[in-house]
């Protein structure tokens, strides 16, 4: 798969990454490392042992990589979490927002090893 249907598979913004980052070799050399950053693990680990002000420091991390690499539904659901983290605690509403990221977060993963030609 190329990039730009990389970004299409991944509702991400390929035209918005592009401006920022200006090539694609330089695109795929920062969404390549994605798979390998270990920011997700940590954030299920810390939502695991309920430590709720780490969670959300990871949450928050995603959220920037996501709005660095134009990844829009994983951006969405990464500030959802982030958000609702915020005050240390979490609700209710937690485990969806984080199934949700999870499911955005998979989704990103599967689709960048799918990239060809880079």
């Amino acid at each position: 798969m190329d990039l730009k249907t990389c970004y299409a598979v991944m509702g991400a913004d390929y035209e918005d990454v592009i401006r920022r980052l200006s090539t694609e070799d330089r695109v795929v050399r920062f969404l390549t490392r994605l798979p390998d950053d270990g920011s997700f693990a940590a954030l299920q680990a810390a939502l695991d042992r309920q430590d709720y002000q780490e969670a959300f420091r990871y949450a928050h991390t995603i959220k920037g990589i996501c709005l660095n690499l134009g990844l829009t539904a994983l951006l969405q659901s990464s500030s959802a979490l982030a958000d609702n983290l915020r005050a240390g605690q979490a609700d209710s509403s937690t485990p969806a927002l984080f199934q949700a990221l999870r499911r955005d977060y998979e989704d990103a993963v599967t689709a960048i090893r799918s990239l060809s030609g880079f």
